[in-house]
């Protein structure tokens, strides 16, 4: 069901998409939308399929809610959106979630420097003040969205570069001495290997370790809440799986009961060509001895074995990880994009959307 509003941006109508009681009609303006705009931000990647897309709008997020605006044109098409995602009251730790949104969006092509991210950005700072957010985070990292949340005052945080790496490339020789030195018994660690799932009790172990491993990431000047691995995630993440195809990989180097270190990726049956190298990560005290290298070896190989169809690899960097970008780099990755992450409060918005207003 669309709910519409006139906008005061140069009269761009705006309306709030529920996927719960949309109509037909609706559902195939919001994925033909959204299949245009994955071709326009996104040129040469794969498009996940509209029942996928579909399902993934559709699914319940017992830790986030989500809120989507979407931008009318004059024949009732949909030309931009902005979705936003906070955390639910009652989650564990809400408190320290609750002054911060993430959103994202954009216009179609076409329909640019006509008023219409403004009419969205009015949505934002409706929705920031009716739910007592204060500090909203956008991603992006087309040029012209750079320029555009520069204008509007919003300021980048942090950076992160997305790298591609091609499995032909590799010295697999080379990948074998690194995990023999990673995982060398002088250390005195044990390696525990996941492929396929992890069992949901084993995981309900490793949610506080991992989640002490993940808050190291350094995220520059980013103003957030505590970076987490949530046990509700996986059952949801699993069951998409399930129905698709996929698996996840998890490689861990223990000391004791304690992990030290982690490699992590995922795989999708419908992109089988490519994989996702997700989280690696070592005990600040464990650093120095080749372990990251040995569970990306480790975890690269495992991959491989499972599913020799795979020819890419792709994971995200901080721009300020030089000792992970070194690594990837000697492995053979290469910068594809990066991503700029930029933060703006209330009063930023209101400031930009008052100079925006349509005037008699």
């Amino acid at each position: 069901m669309l709910e519409n509003s006139a906008a005061n941006a140069r009269h761009t109508v705006t309306t709030v998409f529920d996927p719960q009681r949309a109509s037909e009609a609706d559902w195939a303006n919001f994925l033909t939308y959204w299949r245009v705009r994955a071709t326009e931000d996104f040129p040469g990647d794969p498009i996940a399929p509209d029942a996928d897309t579909r399902h993934n709008v559709l699914r319940f997020n017992p830790l986030y809610e989500f809120h989507r605006v979407l931008a009318v044109g004059a024949h009732g098409e949909f030309i931009g959106s902005l979705s936003a995602s906070f955390r639910r009251e009652g989650t564990p730790e809400h408190e320290a979630f609750a002054p911060f949104l993430e959103t994202w969006g954009g216009v179609l092509r076409p329909h640019r420097r006509q008023g219409v991210a403004s009419a969205l950005l009015r949505a934002l700072l409706e929705l920031m003040e009716a739910r007592g957010k204060t500090v909203a985070t956008i991603k992006t990292h087309l040029p012209e969205g750079h320029a555009f949340l520069q204008a509007v005052g919003a300021t980048q945080k942090h950076r992160s570069i997305e790298n591609r790496m091609y499995l032909a490339d590799l010295d697999w020789r080379e990948l074998a001495r690194w995990q023999a030195d990673g995982f060398a018994p002088a250390h005195g660690l044990r390696a525990e290997v996941h492929a396929g799932r992890v069992p949901m009790e084993r995981l309900a172990t490793l949610m506080a370790p991992l989640s002490v491993l993940l808050s190291d990431a350094p995220t520059t000047l980013l103003d957030r809440p505590p970076l987490r691995y949530e046990l509700e995630d996986f059952p949801h993440w699993y069951a998409d799986m399930d129905r698709r195809g996929g698996e996840h990989f998890l490689v861990l180097l223990l000391d004791g009961d304690e992990v030290v270190a982690v490699c992590e990726a995922s795989w999708n049956r419908q992109f089988p060509d490519r994989m996702h190298q997700r989280l690696t990560a070592v005990d600040r005290r464990w650093r120095g001895k080749g372990l990251a290298k040995g569970v990306k070896a480790a975890m690269l190989q495992l991959v491989h074995e499972r599913h020799p169809e795979v020819t890419l690899a792709y994971t995200h960097n901080a721009e300020v990880n030089a000792p992970m970008l070194s690594i990837n780099h000697r492995l053979g990755y290469t910068e594809y994009r990066r991503d700029g992450f930029y933060q703006l409060g209330t009063e930023t918005l209101r400031a930009y959307l008052r100079g925006r207003e349509v005037r008699p």
